[in-house]
């Protein structure tokens, strides 16, 4: 039985994509990644601080109070900092699951957040599945590129 134990082994055709260098939308998404979660950021901090901003709508199912909401997209804010930041300076597999999730959440929430403020909410939701469609696709993309 003959081994190739003692021949080079030659360069893999594909590489492995949990280490897969970044691309323009890996970056692209990253950048939007930050971009979207500081606008959450300051959306919630409007929610904190003035209740006069925002149009309180009657009877909605979502109904929470606008303190509530507040919260919520000040943390998803700085949760899509960060894992922005981690997506641009890494590139890594679990960067990308993570920004996948916390974007799935920030659209989520946003689209319960639509009587609210509905320009801003409708351009957080857009930002969120174009963020959502550069990870799922980049990594594929990087991978064939080599």
């Amino acid at each position: 039985m003959a081994t190739d134990a003692g021949r080079p082994q030659a360069a893999r055709t594909h590489p492995d994509p949990w280490h897969a260098a970044t691309s323009g939308r890996t970056v692209m998404a990253a950048v939007l990644m930050i971009f979207g979660g500081a606008m959450a950021f300051f959306e919630g901090v409007a929610a904190l601080a003035s209740d006069d901003l925002f149009v309180m709508t009657r009877h909605y199912v979502f109904e929470f109070s606008l303190t509530g909401w507040g919260w919520v997209h000040l943390i998803l804010g700085i949760v899509l900092v960060a894992a922005g930041c981690a997506v641009l300076f890494s590139g890594a597999l679990w960067a990308r699951y993570l920004g996948i999730t916390v974007a799935g959440l920030g659209a989520f929430a946003n689209f319960l957040w639509l009587p609210y403020y509905p320009l801003w909410a409708l351009v957080l939701i857009a930002v969120n599945i174009v963020v959502i469609w550069a990870l799922c696709t980049g990594a594929h993309h990087e991978a064939d590129m080599t």
